[in-house]
């Protein structure tokens, strides 16, 4: 590629290019004799010689000879007055700085082996224009005057401390370490925080993780093969050595570093952070993949910062986009970017022309300063498409975990108030313990008392003995605290534990106390991890360019948004440890990352506790729940059949599996003595198995022992029973979840009648799981709005701000080639979260009005300026005067669904048609997508099939008469399982979106065509005439029909090699045969169909 010609460009063939001089010609006279007698060209003899510029090139060989120094090089001398010299390396390194070549302007840089000193001399003894000042190079090689000076320059950078010390007497420093900070100077740095050393040639960055999340470092190093950062376990800081302490920026994953060549030119380039997971990206020739992106106005000003504050015209620095403003975290000095045509012409021309304004003048050489600006202009573009993806919001439960365990007791202890003021709790009346020292002082508090009681019998220590046992047991466990696994609350009674008829009253005394209440278990299980990671691949199909099967083409249309920044994502999560590592979890699938999910878990994963955005207080009922809790248990303490009545008054909604539920259970007291029973022979079994000499070293999943499954089951056993002879029926969501998770798990024990146990576990808890979120309609309501009303709001702002916000950053336009829909921009909101959020979330989508305008709830909340609210479930294309039948339908399946279960989604998509006014009710449209989550342990008869709304299938019996199977049904699925297979041991039910009716496919690639209707709302997918661009006209491309394009892409997907059957013009169809780049391309964008036709040319 070729630099345009401008003012003072060479017009001749070859570049003048030479590597240094002979040794009998290292001591010429002077430069314009040098210049005159060296650099002979090859024009004919009776030519005038030419004064020449040399610009001398020193630096190790190994930088002068790389793809881009040579890229760049030749492109510089093809200036018309400008010859380039090489420094031979053992010229430098082994001749005298008087023996080096000479030259007028000389680009020289420091890197590993260069002597620095000497060409600090050699400027001084020829003064020669340098590119890159020499002596700022000492500074950028110190970490801490890098600091200093970014500081000086006004500059935003992580708050840092620096910790000199002296390598003598190493333990005489003012550093303090604790489990989760270190104090530097006074200043303290909660993890996790990143240490680097002083000296910038040492690439070993640790990054600290808190112990919250799991602990451990993620160690950085410079790259190594594909590896580029290794997790550790330690969690301790170096103990020799200077460091710079820093705050650690949340930066989703992903670095950006930009390269100035000159204050007025910026190239900048995403790539995926080296702290995430270690993993180089690499193409396919082995080099690191980076993405050109653009720079906000603010960051292009802290370049030019950057480059006048170092005085280094051609230099890189590390640029961290978090929380809304961008920090510099290093500066590396002399730097070029790797594999961008557009780069070495943008770099050479801005050099060329630096040399030329500053040494033409004195060279007497006639030269203008070329009109165009040397800056290249960014022009945000429209990906012309019709309907534009602007949103995804997804709120997902969590995966498979261990059954949940919880103990409450009554503690009046001294010690424990001594504990409960230490840490705030008289503040809100509420304590939560996590933190690993945390739970050691309850720990100690517990052994204490233990032993006190040990020793006397009679000594005042009101806890019963029996919990305080329990209590020491959990905390033990694992030999190790982790802050993901265990929590204590403790919540101020004031009056003392209110009297209960299944407790002993008599001893009881007056007074304050603590209700101490242990949760324990409900970890994430590796298989919630695959299930996670598996839905997060999946989740990329959702998105443009992400089309086909996730695991054989992983959504690359998703990975590019995220990584070219046009993809804005933020991860939300509730502050339970299984919540957080599913989205941990998720967020490794989602965007291809390896290794642990601790440091995915710290950058990806924002905790949402604020607010009651996703967490909410289980133990602090609402007077509502409190009602309907205790009109479940009257319902469900009767010990008769259910009557007509009782269906009226517990399933008023005539919910499908609700009903269905209470076919199966009829008489509740009969089924609870069934359950009660089968509890009592699968403790015994257990016990049997314990007695066996064979099982005493028995493992179960999850590290789980006999005895630790001895003591969940008979918990229940003891709890679900109570004095009174009555069930207590808020064991049963409990009874369910053991008894799921060992048919799941612990299926190999053979345990006998656990599947019975679990078929009547389950119709109880889709009794009493389902009504605790309310029974009636008004009760969903309120105790939705309880739950859920932060996160509408900011669902809500989500999409208000996708609609407002046109100030995103978008991918550079001029090094889009390859890049399909280079204007795209998504927003994407996913949030983490437990069944009690998506429950409500789901009453409130159900009950709240949504498509009733006259009902002032959800549809108040979703009333978006020029959006029209269209809701599908499960699978979308709305017509809008088949809203009810749509509606009913997705009512009904929603009414069939018996459990939400793991991994539960539901998402929203909002889309725009920029051709649309904005005032139209047409510009936007939004889909609701719901799944069900992982498949349960057994089909049901009762499941519920079908891809939700489909219009055209309405269309087909209404035309025809008759029934015929609905493309893109579960009959028409059946024989497309290779594209929407998920490769779980237990399977994840995802739907993809698509609003096109799937005829058939064609190897591994989809033959869509666009439902038959054009009315509001739809939209053409291959619509070519009405964007016919200009250039489309003059290159001859006639437009193509939608058959045609369907037929290209049939025949494009079977037989690459059809290319010379094209109906298209013959210089195209000449240069897609000669050109396979662009062929990919053509075929890429014939997949897409969204795109204009214009962005195949140049």
């Amino acid at each position: 590629m070729s630099v345009p010609n401008s003012p003072g460009e060479s017009r001749r063939g070859a570049p003048r290019f030479f590597v240094g001089c002979e040794d009998d010609e290292s001591e010429v006279l002077d430069s314009t004799t040098t210049d005159m007698e060296l650099y002979d060209d090859d024009e004919d003899t009776d030519s005038p010689p030419e004064q020449q510029i040399v610009v001398g090139i020193c630096c190790m060989m190994k930088k002068s000879k790389s793809k881009p120094m040579t890229q760049i090089l030749e492109r510089l001398c093809r200036f018309e007055y400008i010859t380039v010299v090489i420094f031979p390396e053992d010229v430098i390194l082994n001749e005298p700085v008087e023996n080096w070549p000479l030259c007028d302007c000389l680009i020289s840089f420091h890197s590993k082996g260069f002597p620095l000193d000497k060409a600090v001399s050699y400027a001084k003894l020829r003064n020669p224009l340098l590119i890159n000042d020499l002596n700022m190079q000492y500074y950028i090689q110190d970490r801490r005057e890098v600091y200093r000076i970014l500081q000086e320059e006004g500059i935003d950078l992580p708050r840092y401390a620096v910790l000199n010390r002296d390598p003598d007497n190493p333990d005489e420093c003012n550093l303090v370490e604790g489990e989760d900070h270190v104090e530097v100077n006074g200043e303290i740095f909660q993890k996790p925080f990143v240490e680097k050393p002083v000296c910038a040639e040492d690439h070993n960055v640790y990054i600290y993780y808190p112990t919250s999340a799991g602990g451990g470092s993620q160690r950085l190093f410079r790259k190594i093969g594909s590896r580029s950062s290794v997790y550790s376990p330690e969690s301790s800081v170096r103990k020799t050595g200077s460091y710079i302490y820093e705050e650690f920026m949340p930066t989703d994953g992903t670095d950006v570093k930009v390269y100035t060549v000159g204050p007025d030119y910026a190239h900048a380039e995403a790539r995926k952070s080296p702290a995430l997971d270690g993993k180089v990206e690499r193409d396919s020739e082995g080099k690191e993949v980076r993405y050109p992106v653009m720079l906000s106005a603010m960051e292009k000003l802290v370049a030019r910062k950057v480059c006048l504050a170092f005085k280094q015209t051609v230099c890189g620095f590390d640029l961290l986009r978090a929380n809304g403003h961008s920090f510099v975290c290093d500066v590396n000095g002399f730097s070029f970017v790797k594999n961008s045509m557009k780069y070495y012409d943008d770099c050479a021309k801005i050099l060329g022309n630096l040399v030329m304004r500053e040494l033409a003048p004195q060279f007497q050489i006639p030269w203008s300063i070329p009109t165009e600006a040397e800056d290249i202009p960014i022009v945000p573009t429209t990906s012309g498409t019709m309907m534009e993806l602007r949103c995804v919001i997804a709120v997902i439960r969590h995966g498979d975990r261990t059954p949940k365990q919880k103990m409450k007791m009554e503690v009046r202890n001294p010690l424990f108030f001594d504990l409960f003021e230490k840490y705030g709790g008289y503040k809100t009346g509420k304590l939560k313990l996590k933190k690993p020292k945390q739970l050691q002082e309850v720990l100690d508090i517990t052994r204490q008392l233990l032993a006190e009681l040990g020793q006397h019998n009679d000594c005042e220590i009101e806890e019963k003995k029996s919990k305080l046992e329990q209590l020491k047991t959990v905390l033990e466990m694992y030999g190790h605290f982790s802050g993901i696994n265990r929590k204590v609350q403790l919540t101020y009674l004031p009056y003392g534990q209110p009297k209960t008829s299944s407790e002993e009253e008599d001893t009881r005394k007056e007074g304050p106390s603590l209700l101490l209440v242990l949760k324990w278990g409900g970890e994430l299980t590796p298989a919630g991890r695959v299930q996670a990671e598996e839905l997060g691949k999946a989740f990329r199909c959702m998105y443009p360019g992400g089309q086909g099967d996730y695991a054989g083409f992983p959504g690359c249309g998703l990975l590019r948004l995220h990584s070219t920044y046009r993809h804005d994502l933020k991860i939300y999560a509730s502050d339970e440890g299984r919540v957080q590592m599913t989205a941990a979890a998720f967020a490794k699938g989602l965007l291809a990352l390896e290794g642990e999910l601790t440091p995915i878990l710290v950058q990806m994963v924002k905790s949402a506790n604020m607010n009651g955005l996703l967490d909410s207080d289980s133990d602090s009922l609402s007077g509502c729940q409190h009602r309907v809790k205790a009109r479940l248990h009257e319902i469900l303490q009767k010990d008769r059949d259910f009557l007509d009545e009782d269906y009226d008054r517990l399933a008023p909604s005539c919910s499908v599996s609700l009903v269905n539920s209470m076919k199966i259970v009829q008489n509740p007291v009969e089924t609870c003595d069934q359950v009660y029973a089968l509890i009592q022979s699968l403790t015994a079994q257990i016990r049997k198995r314990m007695e066996d000499p064979k099982s005493a070293d028995l493992q179960l999943y999850h590290s789980e022992t006999l005895e630790l499954m001895l003591q969940r089951w008979s918990k229940l056993e003891r709890d679900f029973r109570m004095k009174n002879g009555r069930y207590d029926i808020s064991k049963i969501p409990d009874i369910y979840d053991c008894v799921k998770y060992d048919v799941i798990h612990n299926a190999t024990l053979g345990l006998e009648d656990t599947l019975e146990l679990f078929r009547l576990s389950r119709a109880l808890a889709d009794i009493v799981i389902p009504q605790e979120y309310g029974i009636n309609k008004a009760e969903k309501l309120d105790i939705a709005y309880a739950y859920c009303l932060p996160l509408v709001r900011k669902i809500q702002l989500d999409l208000q701000r996708t609609h407002e916000d046109e100030s995103v950053n978008k991918l550079h336009p001029l090094y889009s080639r390859g890049v399909m829909s280079p204007g795209r921009h998504v927003r994407t909101r996913l949030y983490f979260t437990s069944e009690s959020h998506v429950h409500s979330l789901l009453s409130l989508f159900r009950y709240g009005g949504l498509l009733d305008v006259s009902v002032p709830t959800l549809a108040e909340l979703f009333n978006l300026s020029g959006i029209r609210l269209k809701l599908s479930l499960y699978v979308l294309y709305v017509l809008q005067e088949e809203k009810d039948q749509q509606w009913n339908r997705a009512m009904d399946y929603l009414s069939a669904v018996s459990e939400l279960n793991y991994m539960t989604q539901i998402v929203i998509m909002l889309y725009e048609d920029n051709n649309k006014d904005l005032t139209s009710e047409e510009r936007f449209h939004v889909e609701l997508h719901f799944s069900p989550g992982v498949k349960g342990v057994e089909e049901e008869e009762n499941a519920p099939t079908g891809f939700g709304f489909r219009p055209a299938s309405a269309e087909v019996v209404r035309q025809n008469g008759q029934k015929q199977t609905d493309p893109g049904s579960l009959e028409d699925l059946s024989r497309d399982e290779t594209d929407r297979a998920v490769p779980l041991s237990e399977p994840i039910t995802i739907q993809r979106r698509s609003p096109l009716i799937r005829n058939h496919k064609t190897g591994s690639m989809e033959v869509l065509s666009e439902t038959s209707s054009s009315k509001v709302g739809s939209y053409r997918l291959f619509s070519f005439c009405s964007r016919q661009s200009p250039d489309m006209k003059q290159s001859g491309l006639e437009p193509l029909e939608e058959h045609q394009v369907a037929e290209l892409l049939r025949r494009f997907s079977t037989e690459p090699s059809v290319y010379y059957h094209l109906s298209l013009d013959g210089a195209l169809t000449h240069h897609l045969h000669q050109c396979s780049y662009h062929l990919r391309l053509f075929r890429n964008w014939l997949i897409s169909g969204q795109d204009p036709l214009e962005y195949l040319h140049g």
